[in-house]
């Protein structure tokens, strides 16, 4: 094999690069996508309180084995992104949540940042923490049977931002994260979320959208990240919430994919997009739009979704043990629907009832 010279050197095996890659492409294969579940605390505590349900660990505890022992889940979800307290829970029957998942085959994975704080020098900008330590966490949760993680960076749209700063800080930070985690044995997703507030149209989106992940990808090469382990969670290319101009499902499909092919190499294997505040429906025809963009697409494009998978589930539910059943009905028409999204095969379905609500909350912190 050919060496690299001059100041690189390799910190990855060829068998850590195998797993990596392995690991990535189980979970973006054909038509299945990502549960995310690692809403914080008080995150699912507002999911909760929606449904007159108090925000404790017992509560916590039975809506994510709901949603974990749903039957044939599998079938349309391949990893499930967990909350540090729901990594550590168990089902009724006293068998761990990550046990569960990967008996049915799918992979578990982990929410590693710890939040955004504010970026000294800017207007109103952000990073991420939790660079600390973060090799030991990796470590632990590679052990107890995670096999990927999520890092959730954030900008958002303004006059004046986002800024060279802002994007520089958060693409480095991305980075650091990344190459920890392989490090690890863990695949990282890496999240450059651009927020959908503000009044800006899909062009400035586009236009925002493509320089953050020319950011991102210069500061992976920098970092030296193996590209083939990893994936990538964008936003969709959206106009803000508060514009004036709206945007076809077709529109937004054809932005996204133009944005993604000027600043994603084809190695990355595959692209699970949030769902972003996007109401379930939205969600689901804006993936299929995506996968049916008259434009080459060299990445599997797929779903990680939180609000867009769970807001009728949660209202099935209404924290009911006779509604568990319907529930967990809901959580499977929801991930097939997706799942069919994402091979372009999406039929489209009633818009009545709670799927057809927008989700959208403004600077939404997980």
């Amino acid at each position: 094999m050919a060496t690299v010279g001059g100041a690189f050197k390799d910190s990855l095996t060829q068998a850590q690069k195998d797993e990596l890659h392995q690991i990535a492409l189980k979970i973006v294969q054909d038509g299945k996508g990502i549960l995310a579940a690692d809403e914080s605390t008080g995150t699912i505590g507002k999911r909760l309180d929606a449904i007159n349900l108090e925000n404790n660990e017992t509560n916590r505890q039975k809506y994510r084995q709901l949603l974990f022992t749903t039957p044939n889940l599998n079938q349309h979800i391949s990893g499930v992104i967990l909350y540090e307290e729901t990594f550590h829970q168990s089902t009724d029957k006293g068998e761990k949540f990550t046990d569960l998942l990967i008996k049915q085959g799918i992979v578990p994975g982990i929410k590693l940042d710890l939040g955004v704080v504010p970026l000294a020098g800017t207007i109103g900008e952000g990073t991420t923490q939790g660079l600390d330590k973060l090799a030991e966490r990796a470590a632990s949760f590679k052990k107890g049977g995670c096999g990927f993680a999520k890092w959730r960076c954030v900008l958002n749209i303004g006059t004046h931002t986002p800024s060279h700063l802002g994007m520089l800080e958060n693409a480095n930070v991305l980075a650091r994260y990344a190459t920890i985690c392989q490090a690890n044995g863990l695949v990282p997703i890496v999240e450059p979320e651009v927020l959908c507030d503000g009044e800006h149209d899909l062009a400035r989106a586009q236009k925002v959208t493509e320089q953050v992940l020319a950011y991102v990808y210069k500061a992976l090469a920098d970092h030296h990240v193996y590209l083939e382990g990893t994936l990538l969670k964008p936003n969709m290319v959206t106009p803000g919430q508060s514009s004036s101009s709206k945007a076809t499902h077709e529109e937004i499909g054809l932005a996204t994919v133009t944005a993604l092919r000027r600043g994603v190499p084809a190695a990355v294997p595959g692209i699970t997009f949030l769902s972003g505040g996007q109401s379930e429906l939205d969600a689901t025809a804006n993936l299929h739009a995506i996968n049916t963009a008259p434009l080459g697409k060299p990445w599997k494009l797929t779903f990680s979704y939180g609000r867009a998978l769970q807001a009728s589930v949660l209202k099935a539910w209404g924290g009911k043990d006779e509604n568990i059943a319907a529930a967990q009905k809901t959580l499977l028409h929801r991930s097939k629907a997706n799942g069919d999204a994402s091979l372009g095969k999406y039929q489209g379905e009633d818009a009545a009832g709670a799927a057809a609500e927008s989700l959208f909350v403004a600077k939404h912190s997980y």
